[in-house]
């Protein structure tokens, strides 16, 4: 706890947007990592993987962009440092230990940004104006590639909460920004992955599941090249009695989109 502490006092001194709750989301998030990390190990390592792949392919490597960049463990952000001449990380939050750590390694050329991803804020203020939360990418020059980091379900997470406190917005809001999200990065003439996790398990000790949602919302996602499943929370860390899958899918984009079916009878990866 004492860890948590001091993170939380140096983040919140540190951050633009002085948001308590988003500190200790952030917080939360970073301490079950660390408690999970054996856990989270092969999904990490999945996605870093699949961005690895895809920087590869690039034909130039000026300015990278990663959405919801949040502790930097699913991203290879060594190689994009070192691969571009910028990397301007998004995110509504970036703790004081992860800038504290980049500094240490010295990755000079990456640029923390703290900004409402999920477009929110924007439509909150302007209800009827279509969401457009990744606008701001047009405005970045030179930029030749992007990385969504397992944001998609967060957004609809959060933006679940949010929607407590705001009774006149539309019932199909977080699908509506789910699917503003993946429009905006198939608009983009910059190639980009998109890494989210889509659908989770909740599956008791006997095998059985006890429960199972789609996070997306009903917004449709372009044709994964691969997926996978992560252990999100095993057994003990919400219950001793159940442990939470999710299921992954890796995309690059721009894509022709169609709808991914929520349980399809096979989990195996694709190519």
């Amino acid at each position: 706890m004492l860890l948590e502490a001091l993170n939380f006092a140096a983040s919140y001194a540190t951050s633009p947007r002085r948001n308590a709750g988003e500190i200790n989301s952030s917080v939360n998030l970073w301490a079950r990592a660390r408690r999970c990390a054996r856990d989270w190990a092969e999904h990490e390592e999945n996605s870093k993987a699949f961005v690895q792949r895809a920087i590869e392919m690039l034909p130039q490597r000026r300015v990278a962009v990663v959405l919801g960049s949040g502790l930097l463990r699913d991203v290879p952000i060594a190689l994009l440092s070192k691969s571009f001449s910028e990397v301007r990380l998004y995110d509504l939050q970036h703790l004081a230990s992860v800038r504290a750590w980049a500094a240490i390694k010295g990755l000079r050329n990456l640029t923390f940004e703290c900004l409402d991803l999920s477009g929110f804020e924007a439509l909150r203020d302007t209800p009827s104006s279509p969401p457009t939360p990744l606008a701001f990418l047009a405005e970045i020059a030179d930029l030749d590639f992007i990385v969504s980091a397992n944001l998609l379900s967060q957004i609809g997470v959060g933006v679940g909460h949010l929607m407590e406190t705001q009774p006149n917005l539309p019932a199909d809001t977080v699908g509506r920004l789910i699917q503003a999200h993946v429009d905006g990065l198939n608009a983009t003439a910059a190639p980009s992955c998109l890494l989210t996790d889509i659908s989770y398990d909740v599956i008791g000790k006997s095998g059985e599941v006890l429960e199972r949602d789609d996070l997306m919302h009903g917004a449709t996602l372009p044709s994964p090249h691969t997926e996978w499943q992560w252990l999100v929370a095993p057994y003990g860390e919400l219950d001793p009695t159940y442990k939470a899958v999710h299921r992954v899918v890796a995309i690059r984009l721009p894509a022709e989109v169609r709808k991914i079916p929520l349980h399809p009878s096979s989990n195996s990866a694709m190519n």
